[in-house]
């Protein structure tokens, strides 16, 4: 539905630019860059779509609903995007943004094919390959070094990407429903988990503060968490209150994966996730694929009165299969394109110039010193 497109534009290009601008000197590049990475990936994964075609792996479908997928499939490149933000410049961003997108299509196909995913729950592993791919990516840049000025918030990043957020989690209902038959069944099971998670993620960042104040990182991260998490399943749960614990899951998950992957996990393995996509779309979805296995698998055993356990068997076989084969693509191809990345022809920008707008832009400076 054009409606339905529209709010998915406007979360993509408005809410995911504002989302991404968390560094105090990075904001021009942020948004811009967003914005122009989206428009450059939905025409060629359009002409991906028309090449398909041309090779005989799918039918004919150039149309309305393949410019909405086009845009959906874009959402892994943002969340990867946010991951390399301010290392990479924008000749790398466009080489990575190709890449990805191939790698995804191929992905997709693989489930399509050999795992009977059906083709539009297909595009629900955007979280999972771009948090996974942006991850691997981002391991082959040189490491910042330690207390970079550059590298931090201020309080007016932090409004400009919490606005960002708040138009993200308003528009996720119509990034889940999109593309779904139970158009009414996915947006209100996807406001109650974001509802949820919300209201945990104010709760939780309370709690975990020393002294008892909210933190704006676990906000800007964990409320949108209950969308991500029930994107698999938004379309199928037939209880609110099964959305509302997962909210309240995904909403736990980002805020203690916040506190572990930054001090234990991303210093071990020199991991430089920017804007914390691991656990702001990396877990939450890890989360979400897993509850999507056990409610299909106890749907089905409940309708089969769990008479057929082989049935079932093969069923989680399958379906953690489809999550694993993703997983795996995504870290692999992205380790490569990382690699990539990193020739001399793309010209890396160097260490010392990370985070910076007055590479790129014409910046004033008042508004640098800001």
């Amino acid at each position: 539905h054009p409606a339905g497109f529209q709010d998915v534009n406007h979360m993509v290009i408005f809410g995911f630019g504002f989302f991404l601008m968390v560094l105090r000197r990075y904001g021009f590049s942020s948004t811009g860059f967003n914005f122009l990475l989206i428009v450059l990936g939905v025409q060629c994964s359009l002409v991906m779509e028309d090449f398909l075609h041309f090779l005989g792996l799918q039918r004919y479908e150039v149309d309305f609903r393949s410019l909405a997928k086009a845009v959906v499939s874009m959402t892994a490149v943002v969340i990867s995007t946010g991951a390399v933000l301010g290392k990479a410049n924008p000749v790398q961003l466009i080489v990575m943004t190709l890449v990805e997108l191939i790698f995804f299509y191929i992905s997709r196909w693989i489930n399509t094919t050999f795992l009977q995913v059906p083709k539009d729950l297909t595009l629900t592993h955007v979280h999972l390959f771009g948090a996974y791919f942006g991850l691997a990516v981002t391991s082959r840049f040189p490491e910042p070094p330690p207390g970079l000025d550059k590298s931090r918030s201020t309080p007016k990043s932090d409004l400009f990407s919490m606005l960002g957020t708040v138009f993200v989690w308003v528009f996720w209902p119509s990034f889940n429903s999109l593309l779904t038959d139970s158009k009414m069944e996915a947006v209100l099971n996807s406001y109650l988990a974001l509802a949820v998670s919300a209201v945990a993620a104010f709760m939780l960042s309370a709690l975990t503060s020393k002294d008892g104040k909210f933190r704006m990182t676990h906000i800007h991260s964990a409320v949108l968490a209950g969308g991500v998490t029930v994107s698999y399943t938004a379309h199928s749960i037939q209880h609110p209150w099964i959305a509302m614990i997962l909210g309240l899951l995904g909403s736990v998950i980002t805020i203690l994966g916040s506190h572990c992957l930054q001090r234990c996990f991303n210093p071990a393995l020199k991991l430089q996730d920017t804007s914390g996509v691991h656990f702001t779309f990396g877990l939450p979805a890890m989360l979400g694929a897993v509850a999507s296995v056990v409610l299909r698998v106890v749907e089905k055993g409940i309708a089969e009165q769990w008479s057929d356990l082989s049935s079932l068997g093969y069923l989680v076989f399958v379906d953690i299969g489809a999550f694993c084969q993703t997983i795996s693509t995504a870290l692999i191809t992205g380790l490569i394109t990382g690699l990539i990345l990193n020739i001399k022809l793309l010209k890396a920008v160097h260490v010392s110039k990370y985070f910076d707008d007055q590479l790129y832009w014409e910046v004033s400076f008042k508004i640098i010193s800001d």
